[in-house]
């Protein structure tokens, strides 16, 4: 009986360091998973035990050490829960925690073998999973619909006039004087200042001399001053001219006739680029606030509902604020281009819901912050991976968009997984149905992008298991050896 039960437990021993060798071969493989071997003595009718036999070989689904600065397309699965699903060259479905992924010839995420990563199709996350692939065409535009322009109009800026305005009155001067010949009593004359700066009496002296020497001015009979300085005589006020603000009708080649102007990038329906200029004009308060007049160009014409005819432009959105600078007129204007590429590039008539809201009037410096939705077409230029599986894809407009979202994979019994090489699993009916998910959810772990999962070999216990595996065998051997030897004893006896 002996030499069965030694044979047994050679053989058990040795595919005990079958396991162990695969698994220190192993130890630098990706998302790889080690195995122990399960032992189960074997007994028949009888007290003694027939040996021993090889149970099962478990896997170990711990978790290996992520490590990061993969390459693009490279994926970590951070946590137990989880397993990528992948599809060979005929459709079968397999299980892999390998996330060394690449693109091949036509854009699809693969490993090394050629099986192809399936998720969930963009904006389905739910849906039937599919073959994950990377756009090839380019982003098509977007027409810009909405734009926000938060600003603030300095409250302390000049005033731009419509018509002409006498800003300040005019005050006409005037000097005190005593006449000395013939003698007369000190008399208050006014005077004006004509366009070349000669006096213009309202109350004209008599001529003769007034004053005392040194300064003794002499008035000729026509007014005019021929000797003296009006200006030394004690208590002399200069005339000063009213102020008169001409009038400045909005023209946006002439920077005097508004107070600021900011522009703004949109995009039609073609993705062709265009200025939109914002042109901020204060205007004379009016009731209890103040109020700006905003016009609008688009490639230096007029933009509805600003309208411009011979020159001359009208119809500006009304901004009004109230005494504490805030915003009190509708905040969204309209605007509108029918041709916006004109006749040589038809697009789509161009609308834009412009939204003031937060727009101030404060007495700080004029700033403005534009930002209008809309793009031109880009190309694809990269793909970032996120936490929850999502592949969101870069274009070189600086666009982005979710293209796909991974799906994960997990089962109620990992043991009843069939290892079929390369990494992969099957499922069986001892592992259950797969339940797929989004990382990150029911339970299931996030993910890492250029980022793999390392081997969870813990190399130092594989080489403590295969010293003791090793005395197992020579143990074995050694029971065959006495074995033999007790069966020579017998034969001499004869």
């Amino acid at each position: 009986m002996g030499f069965g039960q030694g044979l047994s437990g050679l053989n058990a021993a040795a595919q005990n360091l079958d396991v162990i060798g695969n698994n220190i071969a192993n130890s630098g493989t990706v998302g790889f998973k080690s195995s122990t071997a399960s032992f189960a003595d074997v007994y028949a009718s009888s007290r003694v035990g027939l040996g021993v036999k090889v149970a099962a070989i478990n896997q170990r689904f711990t978790v290996g050490t992520v490590n990061g600065g993969g390459g693009e397309y490279d994926i970590a699965i951070d946590g137990a829960k989880g397993m990528f699903r992948v599809t060979d060259q005929s459709g079968s479905v397999m299980y892999t925690r390998n996330g060394e992924f690449l693109v091949d010839k036509n854009n699809f995420i693969v490993n090394a073998q050629g099986y192809r990563l399936t998720g969930y199709p963009a904006g389905a996350v739910g849906a039937n999973p599919v073959e994950l692939q990377l756009p090839m065409a380019n982003v098509a535009p977007k027409a810009t619909s909405t734009a926000t322009t938060v600003a603030n109009l300095d409250a302390n800026a000049k005033v731009i006039y419509l018509t002409d305005t006498e800003t300040s009155p005019e005050v006409n001067g005037s000097v005190t004087m005593t006449g000395t010949t013939p003698p007369s009593p000190a008399t208050t004359y006014e005077f004006k200042r004509d366009a070349a700066g000669d006096i213009v009496w309202v109350n004209q002296p008599p001529a003769g001399d007034y004053g005392t020497a040194p300064n003794v001015i002499t008035i000729d009979g026509t007014g005019a001053v021929t000797a003296g300085d009006l200006a030394q005589v004690p208590g002399y006020k200069n005339y000063t001219a009213a102020v008169v603000e001409l009038a400045k009708p909005f023209d946006p080649t002439v920077s005097s006739s508004y107070t600021n102007a900011s522009p703004m990038t949109v995009y039609d329906s073609l993705g062709n680029s265009h200025q939109v200029m914002q042109y901020f004009v204060k205007r004379p308060a009016s009731g209890a606030g103040s109020e700006y007049d905003v016009y609008y160009t688009m490639d230096g014409k007029a933009m509805a509902p600003t309208t411009e005819a011979g020159g001359v432009w009208g119809n500006p959105t009304k901004l009004n604020f109230n005494n504490a600078g805030n915003l009190t007129s509708a905040p969204i204007v309209n605007l509108s281009v029918a041709q916006p590429g004109g006749d040589t590039t038809p697009a789509d008539p161009l609308n834009i819901a412009l939204d003031y809201t937060g727009t101030t009037q404060y007495g700080s410096s004029y700033k403005l912050v534009a930002k209008p939705d809309g793009y031109t077409s880009g190309e694809f230029s990269g793909i970032n991976i996120g936490g929850d599986g999502s592949l969101v894809a870069s274009y070189t407009n600086g666009e982005t968009q979710v293209v796909g979202t991974i799906v994960l994979a997990d089962f109620s019994n990992l043991q009843g997984l069939q290892p079929v090489g390369n990494n992969a699993w099957t499922e069986t009916a001892a592992s259950g149905q797969p339940i797929l998910g989004q990382p990150g959810t029911n339970g299931l772990s996030r993910v890492v992008g250029q980022a793999t999962e390392a081997s969870n070999v813990d190399m130092s216990k594989e080489l403590v298991n295969m010293i003791i595996a090793q005395r197992t065998y020579q143990a074995n051997s050694q029971t065959i050896k006495t074995q033999d030897e007790i069966m020579q004893v017998l034969m001499n006896l004869k």
